[in-house]
């Protein structure tokens, strides 16, 4: 039965992609040429067409609310890289089985990629019960036993229940309260139920948005986004993807039961390539598009290159930024086997409560205080910009506060005097500012310093990596190791030397391949070579606030042990997961020369060794970094 290709999107399962089209009627007839997102194509009476995805091309949105009595603000387009935070309002329709959610909803294998959802009666299962209004996540679609279920999973006390749910299931099932905020990306490509709108509240505007911003001034509410569709879909004997808007009127008709789909080329992303099962594993492609702006093996991911792709797997990165004085800075992931080597630099502390982070069995963290601090207790311990501390453990202590005993959290420290130690209570919510003092002069190699220290941590590179053609990291004044990532990879070699791999990052290689056979003989072993990969500015702080956030410390405590912790607002998250950035060393540098100079009011005062030791560190690194920027 013919259909017009708005009506087959919109009746369009992903699951049973793949599907292959033929063009019955319309206003393209026969013989007819035209142009597409700059690529000519023909749509002939008859033309047959391999559909291979439905993506969203952009984002029409809605305000709301309007004043009363005025008129309704017009629909406008929202561009796919618009600055602004959302969060998501829950969709109140109910879906009626768990085959319309996973029909409706994307399930991928990040964070972003699990949905929640509650049932609105108990559910019973056969080892379990599942809550009337029970989170329970949705981790990932497979077959089991010829069936196709979804494994969920609940959480009671910490602890995670993993079950399954058939595709049968019935009942109603609804969206859960979403308290992240995403950006217009993030919800496009995981949080728009395909043909459903999704309703989003504004949160935060970015004021560097060069455009004109299309919202009312100071309008921070509801809308509704609209996505647009486009199909990609490959025609026979082309080797590029052809993009197609739903809303040409044309007639289609189905015939993917009734037709050969090897006479097309079979074209796969690098996200494709990622949903593959392991046992479609290795496979012999020929590049047909490289990754755009990615300098990653330019020599073997080039158009018309064959490779082989030898197999999926999950790798671990050190997310690392440049230590310097002004923006912009380089971000880069760093394989722990990088055989360079590295010595520490001094780490900054604005508060006792990071130190207590910080603090380390190894060895004991010295610090010198840049901030002076006067307790509000007799009990606690007064701090001087210069002051000298070991810090060793956290505790309470019981103070006096307007003749009631209250408990606070404290560091017990070491105050260094000059020839003797004195014991300090800090409170845990003092707001001050601290340097370390590094007496370690070791080298280390970046595996060495994960197992050893706490992350983030302050180092500069002293030896590079001689198996390495052009060490980028040589060149950088310091680094600051932030976390562990891990990501998504494949192992691709050149055809030509199938020995040596590289891994190439799935979320961060928009590649396009054309598969040309599998290899069915054995590779052998091979040898898997790691590259250290600069990322954006976006891709950065998109990695700090979802990939790895359960790295991060518990918030911080208030500044005042009196003051209960406010409730943080949703752009207060927004802004710790994006920016949650420590005080450049430039600025440090100036609090620190204020300090000293109010420290060094008297004719016999002298500076602290070890704060000399400090501003002396942090000056090499600030000269530096005004070096390498010029």
């Amino acid at each position: 039965m013919a259909l017009s290709l708005e009506e087959f999107v919109h009746s369009l399962d992903l699951r049973t992609l793949p599907r292959v089209l033929e063009i019955q009627s319309g206003i393209y007839f026969e013989g007819s040429v035209y142009e597409m997102f700059g690529n000519e194509c023909c749509l002939s009476t008859g033309e047959v067409i391999k559909i291979t995805g439905l993506k969203i091309k952009k984002i029409i949105a809605e305000i709301c609310e309007h004043s009363e009595g005025g008129e309704s603000p017009q629909p406008f387009e929202l561009p796919m890289n618009f600055p602004g935070l959302f969060k998501i309002v829950a969709d109140k329709t109910p879906y009626l089985t768990m085959d319309e959610i996973i029909r409706t909803i994307h399930i991928g294998s990040s964070r972003l990629g699990h949905p929640c959802f509650y049932h609105q009666k108990d559910m019973e299962l056969e080892n379990l019960v599942i809550k009337q209004g029970e989170k329970i996540m949705l981790n990932s679609v497979e077959e089991i036993n010829e069936e196709i279920v979804v494994n969920c999973g609940v959480v009671r006390n910490h602890q995670n229940h993993s079950f399954t749910l058939p595709l049968s299931q019935e009942g109603e099932f609804y969206e859960c309260e979403d308290e992240h905020i995403y950006t217009l990306k993030e919800i496009v490509e995981w949080k728009i139920p395909k043909n459903r709108t999704r309703t989003v509240k504004l949160t935060d505007f970015s004021n560097k948005w060069d455009l004109p911003n299309p919202f009312p001034e100071g309008f921070y509410g509801a809308l509704i986004l609209k996505p647009v569709y486009e199909i990609q879909g490959v025609m026979k004997f082309r080797k590029d993807i052809v993009r197609i808007l739903p809303s040409l009127d044309v007639e289609v008709k189905d015939i993917t039961d009734s037709y050969d789909a090897n006479w097309f080329l079979q074209l796969l992303s690098t996200q494709d390539l990622s949903e593959m099962t392991s046992k479609e594993f290795p496979i012999v492609a020929e590049v047909i598009e490289a990754p755009q702006g990615s300098q990653l093996l330019a020599s073997i991911l080039q158009p018309g290159k064959t490779i082989v792709i030898h197999q999926k797997c999950q790798a671990s990165r050190i997310l690392a930024s440049e230590i310097r004085s002004h923006f912009p800075k380089r971000h880069f992931l760093i394989p722990k086997s990088y055989k360079g080597k590295f010595k520490r630099r001094p780490r900054e502390f604005p508060t006792a409560y990071d130190l207590e982070i910080a603090k380390s069995e190894k060895e004991p963290l010295h610090v010198v205080a840049t901030k002076a601090f006067h307790p509000p207790h007799e009990e606690l311990s007064s701090v001087a910009v210069g002051d000298q501390f070991l810090v060793h453990h956290s505790q309470t202590t019981e103070v006096l506060s307007e003749g009631i005993k209250k408990v606070v959290n404290v560091l017990a420290c070491e105050k260094i005097l000059k020839k003797s130690y004195e014991a300090a209570l800090l409170p845990l919510y003092m707001e001050g500012g601290f340097v370390e003092v590094i007496h370690d002069k070791k080298q280390y190699q970046i595996a060495e310093l994960c197992a050893q220290f706490h992350l983030p941590f302050n180092v500069k590179v002293s030896v590079r990596d001689l198996f390495i053609e052009e060490d980028i990291l040589v060149a950088t004044p310091g680094l600051r190791l932030e976390e562990a990532i891990t990501d998504s990879y494949l192992l691709i070699s050149d055809f030509a030397n199938p020995a040596e791999c590289w891994e190439i990052p799935v979320s961060r290689s928009n590649m396009t391949v054309q598969l040309v056979s599998n290899l069915s003989q054995d590779t052998g072993s091979f040898l898997v070579r790691t590259l250290i990969e600069e990322i954006t500015e976006e891709q950065y702080y998109m990695m700090r606030r979802y990939e790895s956030s359960f790295l991060h410390p518990p918030p911080r405590p208030p500044k005042h042990p009196s003051v209960e912790e406010a409730k943080p607002t949703l752009l207060h998250v927004a802004g710790e997961r994006t920016v949650g950035l420590p005080k450049s060393p430039k600025s440090l540098r100036v609090d620190i020369s204020k300090k000293l100079h109010s420290h060094q009011a008297g004719p016999d005062s002298k500076v602290p060794v070890g704060c000399q030791n400090a501003l002396a560190d942090l000056e090499k690194e600030r000269s530096k970094s005004g070096a390498a920027a010029v």
